[in-house]
């Protein structure tokens, strides 16, 4: 049974899990983008624009006693808990196993739907960002954003006039020096 995924423009922190059912020795010709442009692997998930860069393979030998949940947590931040009805499955994979997190598929609108030797095992949503404060309560935050004691939002730059006649000072002296330059016939 195939499953078509929509993935989104604007998709972000979620990781596709896909295992490879090939051959060790034909894994690298399916996962590598070829000079011509030609890539089994683009084909094989039916994709419009794939990044190389984002495409984790992994053999899971290399993973040596660690399980793929745990892999998939460490390195991608999955929850444990979207992985519990599915970690029996993922960690008795054998071979090998591609990783797509979000930005593997260039922000661009596509539809795949993964052919033989692909077969989609899950798919997971990283964490959303939490806000690391409570909002301020303090009567000192409210107001308006960016004003100083004493002057109003329209007026004035804020900058430190002698620091504006430090800078002024610094240009008049480039421009002399070059005009002095230019006039000595640049000696």
């Amino acid at each position: 049974m195939s499953v078509t995924m929509d993935i989104r423009e604007s998709e972000t922190g979620v990781v596709r899990v896909f295992h490879l059912d090939l051959p060790p020795e034909a894994i690298e010709r399916y996962i590598t983008q070829a000079g011509t442009g030609e890539w089994p692997l683009m084909y094989g998930l039916g994709a419009k624009k794939l990044s190389s860069a984002f495409v984790d393979v992994v053999d899971m030998r290399d993973l040596g006693q660690m399980p793929l949940t745990t892999y998939l947590h460490e390195a991608y931040s999955v929850p444990v808990e979207e992985m519990r009805a599915d970690a029996p499955r993922l960690n008795a994979l054998r071979g090998h196993v591609i990783v797509l997190p979000s930005q593997a598929f260039a922000r661009t609108a596509q539809s795949i739907t993964a052919r033989t030797p692909l077969r989609w095992v899950g798919t997971y949503a990283e964490p959303r960002g939490q806000a690391i404060t409570p909002p301020l309560r303090s009567q000192g935050a409210k107001g308006v954003v960016g004003t100083k004691p004493g002057k109003t939002a329209g007026g004035g730059s804020g900058a430190d006039p002698r620091l504006v006649r430090w800078l002024i000072l610094g240009v008049l002296i480039i421009v002399l020096s070059s005009v002095i330059t230019v006039l000595s016939g640049g000696r």
